[in-house]
């Protein structure tokens, strides 16, 4: 439940995304129980906190889609340290 009502717009969006086939969006939405605005997905933390901690929670999604989507021969080692 969104403070400024945008919970409706989140699961119209869902469901729009859900119905794409090509290409489909292949992506996740997550809700927080009751989080407030600018929730950004952390089930464990407040958003005070969690904010600090983004490059934690996104860049391993980021590198897995690297690694999925890279074109045939790419150097996919040299920069994973």
């Amino acid at each position: 439940m969104d403070n400024y009502y945008l919970n409706n717009a989140v699961y119209l969006t869902e469901e729009f995304l859900e119905s794409t086939e090509n290409p489909y969006y292949d992506g996740e939405v997550d809700y927080g129980d009751r989080a407030e605005h600018c929730w950004n997905g952390d089930q464990e933390r407040p958003n005070a906190i969690s904010r600090l901690r983004y490059h934690q929670m996104f860049i391993p999604k980021i590198v897995e889609q690297i690694l999925k989507t890279a074109p045939p021969g790419a150097d996919l080692t040299s920069w994973r340290y």
